[in-house]
């Protein structure tokens, strides 16, 4: 299984679900529920933090929370 941390800039992928339960609520209030599609819109120059759109808003996630999600790459 990927994680979101693990896509470039423009994929696309469906989050299936979090590995940690201490983020997974606040993951959650944020929009990343499971079964949404989400879209790597913009990465920092550094590579952390990641821009992401999610339920219609765009998102910034440190890559240590991206890397608590895991996906199902959309092609």
């Amino acid at each position: 299984m990927k994680r979101l941390s693990d896509l470039g800039v423009g994929q696309k992928a469906i989050i299936h679900s979090f590995e940690k339960d201490d983020i997974f609520i606040k993951l959650m209030e944020m929009g990343c529920v499971p079964g949404e599609i989400v879209k790597i819109i913009q990465v920092a120059p550094l590579g952390d933090p990641i821009s992401i759109a999610v339920s219609g808003y765009n998102l910034s996630l440190r890559l240590s929370e991206a890397n608590n999600i895991f996906i199902e790459e959309v092609v």
